[in-house]
């Protein structure tokens, strides 16, 4: 494993760790709202180690990254995409895999809004969110509605015990104690004022899904109870290129509920994905 620090879009530290195959095709994974990249344990233990560039990502606020309490650092899209080319830039990616779960669906689409496809192979958005504000309330459910608002709260009983609630309805089944200690554990080390800012976005990225023209994948869980299939559908109606992966039985986090397929299905996307993104040797031979 090794540890990154990438200076993201205002100078803000960015904490980033990576495993895997230096000469792997690179998945960049983008935890949500609230979260850590310890998040994705299931994925950097796994197989997905054995064959790719694994890296992970504490978003500016949460875990091990900078926290600064200003909004302008977080309500502004622009620093979200500077923060994904920066880590692209620095760790020399060649076309990344952009894995998005919930919250990380916004911070894709404002990567692709301001800096385009021509760097990515390919798209995950899981459990992911394109839609936020106003708009939004046909396609959040009560596992959001029911939690966010007092997690965001400064008062710490207060806090606890929504987040508490927040992660049981993170899963369609409970979670292991362990991972349920860790998770309180790193949602803990966010500040509430943090998580606010966060959801004081008014977003739509219908538009940015129109226009991507890399591959798709949308892996969702028929029983999420934050982000709705809903939100599946519309990414699927609006995004030409959008391939639908559907779990039964699982709710917001496919990745942690269902990991040996989630990382199966992230495996044969990502390879199939690099080899569409690549230019033919005619192509190579052809360029001034």
């Amino acid at each position: 494993m090794k540890i990154h620090s990438v200076q993201g879009a205002g100078g803000v530290k960015l904490h980033v760790r990576e495993w895997g195959q230096p000469g792997g095709i690179p998945l960049l994974l983008i935890h949500g709202w609230s979260q850590s990249l310890l998040c994705w344990t299931k994925q950097h233990e796994g197989e997905l180690q054995d064959q790719f560039r694994v890296v992970a990502v504490d978003l500016r606020g949460h875990g091990m990254s900078e926290a600064p309490l200003e909004a302008e650092q977080y309500v502004d899209g622009d620093k979200w995409a500077d923060d994904v080319a920066a880590i692209i830039n620095q760790l020399t990616f060649d076309k990344p895999i952009l894995v998005g779960w919930s919250y990380g669906g916004f911070v894709i689409s404002d990567y692709v809004r301001k800096h385009g496809q021509n760097k990515i192979a390919g798209i995950n958005f899981v459990g992911a969110a394109v839609v936020l504000g106003e708009k939004a309330s046909p396609f959040v459910g009560p596992g959001f509605q029911e939690n966010v608002p007092a997690a965001c709260e400064a008062d710490l009983p207060t806090n606890i015990a929504a987040i508490r609630r927040f992660l049981r309805a993170l899963v369609a089944e409970p979670m292991s104690a362990d991972d349920f200690e860790v998770a309180l554990g790193f949602n803990m080390v966010v500040h509430p004022q943090v998580r606010a800012f966060l959801i004081q976005r008014e977003l739509d990225f219908v538009p940015i899904l129109e226009s991507i023209e890399v591959p798709v994948l949308v892996t969702h869980g028929r029983s999420d109870t934050l982000v709705l299939p809903a939100m599946a559908d519309l990414i699927r109606e609006h995004c030409k290129t959008a391939q639908t992966s559907w779990y039964d039985g699982v709710g917001h986090a496919p990745f942690l509920e269902e990991p040996e397929r989630f990382n199966r299905e992230l495996a044969r996307f990502a390879r199939k994905a690099h080899i569409l993104r690549r230019p033919s040797k005619d192509q190579t031979a052809t360029r001034p």
